[in-house]
């Protein structure tokens, strides 16, 4: 797998990529990840090879990867022990990689994680953006046509990249969670160690803070809600580019005592606590391909209230543990007050919740992007046999 980025990264594609290599080294198969150098974080493990890379203009998280240490990386590779080469990020990791595979030979498939062209006038907003959406539609039409396959977390991403052009096979799989990962969290303990009263109504938000995620809504949406629910506190938990435009906005908007941003938060026990504090997991975003951060808090039995767009629409299901809610700022708020008052069905949503996100596990998924491999490399060639000498009779 190449990518440009990874763990430590923390985002949607890390753990994509995080929790199929795991389930993958569980069946017995070997992966192995390139990835950019963050610095002193970086995993220090077998088959994890870091490329030297410089920080991005505009969003310090993340890496570009050096091209020619990258092909260096690759050429020091066995192509001969490579069955497919599974391409993650349409930056230089398609670009160095994609031509890398052809010229050994070997089948490429990649994952289109992320639907570009509803990000790009975030970061460029200084360029028309009726010309950012048609770049963006056109290089992902041309890498995509470039492939053997491609791989989309959703049926709505596959209809998106049909309607872009994209003619080589699209195959559906999404992310699945780890549910042992996910099975437990100490909410009493994260209320108490940020200070939060053990009956406050808390909504929680986990995820990149970045424009594209739509945070700015939620916060409009509280101001509507706090007459209603004067004491509710709203935590976002996560870090990204937009962190000081929210707390701004927060401020501009007059719910500052309402919110609480935590910044990013470790999967090994703090995560789960922050998802399990949570009487609700409110999320807006209009550009997920999928939407993980979802199923982890059905998993943990946190009821959700959310926009269903795009990849989200198999996720937030009637009778699934979510509420589906209306695209605008108080009629959201007034459902998550109706269910802040009913505490009897936010009960039936949680266990609904739980069983939906069990037909999620990981190992299941795993065994199809397996069976997707095998599709696409090559049959293995028999061994040589040397013919045996044969004895005429008289």
């Amino acid at each position: 797998m190449i990518s440009d980025v990874f763990i430590p990264r923390v985002n949607g594609v890390s753990t994509s990529i995080a929790t199929f290599r795991a389930s993958l080294q569980a069946e017995g198969h070997r992966c192995t990840v390139i990835a950019p150098r963050y610095g002193a974080r970086d995993a220090v493990e077998p088959d994890l090879h870091r490329v030297r890379a410089r920080g991005v203009p505009m969003d310090p998280e993340d890496r570009l990867m050096n091209r020619r240490q990258l092909r260096r990386t690759l050429d020091a590779l066995d192509a001969a022990d490579i069955d497919v080469v599974h391409v993650q990020t349409p930056f230089v990791a398609h670009a160095v990689g994609v031509p890398w595979a052809r010229r050994h030979g070997l089948p490429v498939v990649e994952t289109y994680h992320t639907h570009f062209e509803e990000y790009f006038h975030h970061y460029l907003p200084f360029l028309p953006a009726g010309l950012l959406k048609a770049a963006a539609r056109a290089i992902s039409r041309r890498q995509c046509n470039a492939l053997d396959a491609v791989i989309v977390p959703s049926p709505a991403m596959q209809q998106v990249l049909r309607a872009h052009g994209v003619e080589r096979p699209l195959h559906v799989l999404p992310t699945g969670i780890d549910l042992r990962e996910f099975s437990r969290g100490d909410g009493g303990a994260f209320r108490r160690r940020h200070g939060i009263a053990p009956d406050r109504p808390l909504l929680v938000y986990v995820g990149r803070v970045a424009h594209e995620k739509n945070i700015d809504f939620l916060l409009e949406m509280l101001v509507s809600l706090c007459p209603q629910l004067p004491e509710v506190l709203l935590v976002i938990a996560g870090e990204g580019p937009a962190a000081a435009h929210c707390q701004r906005r927060a401020r501009e908007l007059g719910v500052q005592a309402a919110t609480m941003f935590v910044g990013y938060l470790g999967r090994s026990g703090e995560l789960q606590d922050c998802y399990a504090a949570g009487d609700l997991f409110v999320f807006a975003s209009r550009t997920e391909t999928q939407g993980l951060v979802l199923l982890e808090a059905l998993a943990l039995g946190v009821p959700v209230v959310g926009l269903a767009e795009l990849g989200t629409r198999e996720i937030l299901l009637p009778e699934r543990g979510a509420r589906i809610a209306p695209d605008d700022p108080a009629q959201f708020a007034a459902l998550v007050a109706e269910l802040m008052r009913d505490p009897a069905q936010r009960t039936r949503m949680a266990a609904a919740g739980r069983a939906f996100a069990a037909e999620w596990d990981t190992a299941s998924v795993a065994r199809r992007l397996l069976g997707l491999y095998a599709s696409l490399a090559p049959p293995a060639q028999p061994e040589p046999v040397t013919p045996r000498r044969v004895q005429a009779s008289p």
